[in-house]
């Protein structure tokens, strides 16, 4: 009986051991999945302790090749044998296989060794080895792709920049960027000179901290023309340089970048003091000259406005039409709201502004008691959803704006939203302000997964700016249900959505495509965050890129650009 209990005890014993063993295996796969690398600890004699399953997304091992026991040379042996050899014959010149694993097994009895390997065209791979004091070795292997792009891409851009710094110094004219806020962003060497400052005492600051009053204000009113508007403001004034002559100076200013991201470009030229006048004041809109002529500004239409959809100041709203119309501005900002109520009054519109959402409520509450109608809220996207809510919630048309679009942009997004309404032959406003997006779903290029109502919105004002059809699904369900309708160019698609999520939703379209063999579909995960993880787990449910939130103008046709065929280009307004 003794006999037979010490073999039961036993028996007990060694499945105990057994399910720790798993358990501790299970616990270390964790482990390396939380860290998102591979890791392999090897005993005093080179033999395998542990080999995580995250190793096989680094070399195609068999599986055989990761259990406990397996020398570690065997192990090396099996990665060169994968081929990862004709990297190192790039790298280290060419070893046979025996003077490979030599210096491979050398490099895991150093106390301390570390280095990076580029596996592919664009892979790299970072191996960190320590042996223990009690002769225990561990290496950990992560995939360090994304860390070397990015430095890849800080060294080009750095390269880049120098590049301009080089061109612009070497200009033999004076050359200035502003930022949006009229801070100055770059001169080149020849402003500098001109001005006699050197670049540190002029970047970061304003006309008002360089020049006297009266020059920083006439210089500050150009920039701002040109900024709003879009055109090209041209001047030409006579001066005295230091060396004693008589010249006459052209300025040319000019708005770059997209809405949003603009900034203004000055250059400045000598010309003849007796020169014939520029040919652009023959194409002004509006000329203003001293009373001697020695000074003259002429602003001037860019031809190529229209192509580029810059905002062309309020050329498309007709005052006659719109006059009497009732705004209401919400925004804490109060730069912003004063330059949208000054904007507004010119242009004949009844305008106030709340600083809240309460002020917004009893704003709403009085003009509905009273009879007051308003035609559209003007909402800062730095204030909470419940302003939004109260727009829908009184049925008032609603454009959600940044500040700087508020200041700058508001006669470009007004008349975008008027004159679209007036188009819809009195389908009335909040029609045309229907989120679920266009009418028109045949030819659908964009289909853009988005729970968020905020987010929603800015996808919608996007994508009705840049001219793209597209609709909006708010669940994983519902994304693979209009796909299944609609075939859309291209899926923006959020990972966090109720029902399915963005991973679930995009496997089950690739299994539907290839159940049917569909032409595929070009999907776009839409990341809050910059994890590795979620990045790597777009890929591995079929996503084609990601790209961050906040998406904006320029990010988002960049990614059309390279992913939506010519067939579905954007649509155009006409008119």
């Amino acid at each position: 009986m003794s006999a037979g209990f010490e073999k039961a005890d036993t028996s007990s014993e060694t499945d105990g051991t057994l399910a720790g063993a798993d358990l501790q295996t299970a616990l270390f796969d964790a482990v390396c999945d939380s860290l998102s690398a591979a890791f392999i600890i090897y005993d005093k004699n080179d033999h395998l302790i542990f080999a995580s399953r995250q190793i096989l997304e680094f070399f195609p091992l068999p599986s055989e090749m990761l259990k406990p026991g397996i020398r570690l040379r065997d192990f090396l042996g099996a990665i060169y044998d994968t081929g990862v050899r004709q990297q190192y014959i790039r790298q280290s010149g060419s070893l046979s296989r025996e003077d490979w694993l030599s210096q491979k097994i050398a490099s895991h009895w150093r106390e301390r060794f570390e280095s990076v390997e580029r596996h592919g065209a664009d892979s790299w791979v970072r191996f960190v080895k320590r042996r223990l004091p009690g002769g225990y070795g561990v290496t950990v292997v992560s995939d360090i792709s994304e860390d070397k792009k990015r430095e890849e891409q800080w060294r080009s851009d750095m390269e880049r920049v120098q590049l301009t710094e080089d061109i612009l110094d070497n200009l033999p004219f004076p050359l200035f960027v502003k930022d949006r806020n009229l801070t100055y962003v770059a001169v080149n060497l020849a402003f500098c000179e001109k001005y006699q400052r050197s670049a540190d005492e002029v970047l970061g600051r304003k006309s008002g901290d360089l020049f006297s009053p009266e020059i920083a204000k006439r210089f500050e009113e150009s920039d701002r023309h040109v900024l709003e508007t879009g055109e090209m403001s041209i001047s030409r004034q006579r001066q005295i340089s230091r060396d004693g002559i008589e010249r006459d100076i052209v300025s040319r200013k000019h708005r770059i970048g997209k809405p949003g991201r603009y900034f203004l470009v000055s250059t400045m030229q000598d010309l003849p003091r007796d020169g014939a006048d520029l040919e652009e004041f023959d194409r002004a809109s509006a000329i203003t000259a001293s009373t001697n002529q020695s000074y003259r500004r002429a602003y001037v239409p860019v031809p190529s406005a229209v192509e580029r959809r810059e905002p062309a100041a309020m050329e498309a709203i007709v005052p006659e039409n719109f006059s009497g119309r009732k705004i209401l501005v919400v925004t804490a900002d109060l730069a912003a709201e004063t330059a949208a109520l000054r904007t507004l009054t010119k242009y004949g519109f009844e305008s106030c502004s709340v600083r809240g959402e309460d002020e917004e409520e009893r704003f709403l509450e009085i003009a509905t008691s009273s009879g007051i109608s308003l035609d559209l809220l003007i909402i800062d996207n730095q204030m909470g959803m419940r302003c939004l809510e109260l727009a829908e919630q009184y049925g008032i048309p609603a454009l959600v704006m940044d500040g700087f679009q508020i200041a700058n942009e508001l006669t470009f997004q007004i008349a975008r939203h008027f004159n679209r309404n007036s188009r819809n032959n009195g389908s009335g406003a909040d029609a045309d302000w229907e989120i679920s997006t266009s009418d028109d779903t045949a030819g659908l290029q964009v289909l853009v997964a988005e729970d968020n109502d905020i987010n929603q919105i800015v996808f919608s004002q996007i994508l009705e700016g840049l001219g793209y059809r597209h609709m909006i699904a708010v669940t994983g369900d519902e994304v693979v249900r209009l796909w299944a309708e609609h075939r859309p160019g291209v899926v923006l698609m959020d990972i966090s959505l109720p029902g399915f999520n963005g991973f679930e939703a995009a496997r089950l379209i690739r299994q539907m495509e290839e159940a049917g063999r569909a032409a595929r579909t070009p999907i776009i995960g839409v990341l809050t965050q910059a994890f590795e993880r979620d990045r790597a787990e777009c890929a591995k449910s079929g996503m084609d890129d990601v790209i961050m939130k906040p998406v904006s103008p320029d990010m988002l046709e960049t990614i059309f650009q390279k992913y939506l065929t010519e067939g579905a280009a954007p649509v155009r307004a006409s008119g």
